[in-house]
């Protein structure tokens, strides 16, 4: 979804990435504080209940995903390092969003069903991100799939974010039931993908 939308977004939070640059921060240290403000809504609020704290503390940081690559194209500095840290550092938010909400059915939330639903939405996304990434250092593709990290992200934020405001718990239950389902059938359809290309013959060498 913000895949969609990348180019409003990125003339929304151009005028941030351009102070940064003026002021010498590196696209790389962009990288790491928006994972550490990600990590630390997810992490510090959601356990304590505090849903709507935690949304708001993360939307604020997980536009660094965005800042980070327009600095580095603007400077042109974009590098396979660079490309490699963001790719990991997103796993780390992702797994901090998951897993904050896991605690948070571990205490307030108080429901064993949920946790083990976090758990599973955790799980099934890394998973979702490392199947792309094995295939493609084997010379297969394996983009795409009804549950993409981006679509996963903005649903999980938004109906977190509306829960708290209306007092209405089902829009967050209801989301991880359909988060969980989708990125089990996504994991299912990239490995499909891989299979058929692999049956279809040698894989090109990866770059």
């Amino acid at each position: 979804m913000l895949e969609r939308f990348r180019g409003f977004w990125t003339r929304l939070v151009s005028p941030i990435a351009h102070l940064l640059i003026r002021l010498g921060v590196s696209p790389d240290a962009v990288t790491l504080v928006g994972t550490l403000g990600v990590a630390t809504g997810a992490l510090v609020f959601f356990p304590q209940g505090m849903l709507l704290t935690g949304v708001l503390v993360i939307t604020a940081f997980v536009f660094s995903d965005l800042v980070d690559g327009y600095m580095a194209r603007l400077t042109d500095r974009s590098s396979p390092f660079g490309a490699f840290l963001d790719s990991t550092l997103d796993r780390v938010g992702d797994g901090a969003i998951f897993g904050g909400l896991a605690l948070y059915f571990a205490g307030p939330g108080d429901s064993t069903l949920y946790l083990a639903l976090s758990l599973v939405c955790l799980v099934m996304g890394s998973v979702t991100s490392y199947a792309r990434a094995r295939a493609e250092s084997l010379g297969y593709q394996a983009k795409g799939g009804i549950a993409e990290r981006a679509d996963r992200l903005v649903a999980i934020l938004v109906m977190t974010g509306l829960s708290a405001i209306f007092s209405l718990p089902f829009l967050l239950f209801l989301t991880l039931w359909v988060l969980a389902v989708a990125s089990t059938i996504t994991v299912v359809q990239r490995v499909l993908l891989v299979r058929r290309q692999a049956l279809g013959g040698p894989a090109q060498p990866p770059s």
